[in-house]
């Protein structure tokens, strides 16, 4: 009798409505924001009359586009070293005997805020070693904060791997080039590009390691931050930026999920 509890009807209403309660908060905040980029009084939170008077000064302004390519080159750096790092790591790992510690070791950083560690890699660079910060340390501070993202999507499709094939195929003579490319890479192929993704939109986003490590060089969101703290009346163009960084992000996420559950429902 107690068994079946999960089943009953009152149950799964409860669960579905707390699973889009959930949802619902999540995306509301986004979706609003997106709605009063377009309203003539974003800040009072009243959608109309409705303008693309935000946009329009948007395009005119200069001042966010330096930091906007910025931002985009950090993160496509990012997020290619990422995946290939992740990638080259990740395979060597799961061969060890007892990869777990080094695993534990690995994904630390992911327990510790963002904040600390920017101070801490501060302290490091500029008191410690001398060196002047810019863009390169934007960059170390980035990348150590995605590595350990792009390293969990690589361990855990590249876990289900069955290295029998290898195996195989050097039985049948290919080489460590060939067993890679022809084996290995179109199952790794999706863990790889992911990795990337996640890396390029990691760095894109991030803040308060940027505030610690950027010296003089202005991200984007380093950029929106300063704008919001000191000039109020540039917060509904960066109502307009972040609207068509969502508009350009989701896209791209939806495709790579396609494409990644594809072929793992093919597989």
């Amino acid at each position: 009798m107690n068994a079946g509890w999960q089943h009953h009807r009152g149950w799964r209403f409860l669960s579905a409505g707390g699973g889009f309660l959930l949802l619902a908060l999540a995306y509301m905040p986004i979706l609003w924001l997106m709605v009063l980029s377009f309203s003539e009084r974003p800040l009072s939170a009243i959608p109309f009359p409705l303008t693309l008077g935000w946009y329009e000064q948007m395009l005119a302004d200069t001042r966010w586009r330096q930091p906007m390519w910025t931002s985009c080159w950090l993160a496509l750096g990012v997020g290619a070293l990422s995946a290939i790092l992740a990638a080259a790591v990740g395979r060597s790992i799961l061969r060890l005997n007892r990869p777990g510690r080094v695993i534990a070791l690995a994904l630390m950083p992911l327990f510790v805020p963002g904040l600390t560690i920017g101070a801490a890699q501060f302290l490091f660079f500029r008191i410690f070693l001398g060196l002047r910060l810019g863009i390169w340390s934007v960059f170390i501070g980035h990348l150590f904060w995605a590595l350990p993202f792009a390293l969990v999507l690589t361990l855990v499709i590249y876990s289900r791997f069955d290295r029998v094939l290898l195996d195989a195929a050097a039985d049948l003579g290919a080489g460590p080039w060939q067993r890679f490319r022809l084996v290995e890479w179109p199952f790794l192929r999706p863990a790889f590009f992911g990795a990337g993704l996640f890396g390029f939109l990691l760095s894109f986003n991030e803040l308060p390691r940027t505030l610690f490590l950027r010296g003089t060089t202005t991200t984007m969101p380093v950029f929106q931050w300063a704008q919001a703290a000191d000039h109020q009346s540039y917060v509904p163009i960066s109502f307009a930026l972040a609207t068509i960084v969502v508009a350009v992000t989701v896209p791209v996420l939806i495709g790579f999920f396609r494409i990644a559950f594809r072929q793992d429902d093919r597989s």
